[in-house]
């Protein structure tokens, strides 16, 4: 499947990136490949297998959850650059 200049620059868009007049034809080539390469999976028979199959059986490799001893807030806050006692203050990243 093929992506126009349009669709990538609408997908750039979407995912609130700007990209230089160089990178778009570079991405239309890759993200082309990647959905011609979605388009031949497509054309396997899956049918009979699991959704969820893995070669390699997952596991589970996080320690056991034991309640332990917190820090004290004093020493927690020690090396922040500003709080206000109880939280740590940070800037607003978060824009409309």
């Amino acid at each position: 499947m093929r992506l126009t200049r349009e669709e990538v620059l609408h997908i750039a868009h979407l995912a609130r990136i700007e990209l230089k007049e160089e990178e778009v034809e570079k991405f239309r080539e890759q993200l082309s490949e990647i959905l011609t390469f979605v388009e031949k999976l497509n054309e396997l028979n899956t049918e009979g297998i699991d959704p969820k199959f893995q070669v390699i059986p997952a596991e589970n490799v996080l320690r056991e959850d034991i309640p332990g001893m917190s820090l004290p807030r004093e020493k927690v806050f020690m090396n922040a650059p500003e709080t206000d006692g109880e939280y740590f203050v940070v800037p607003k990243v978060v824009k409309k």
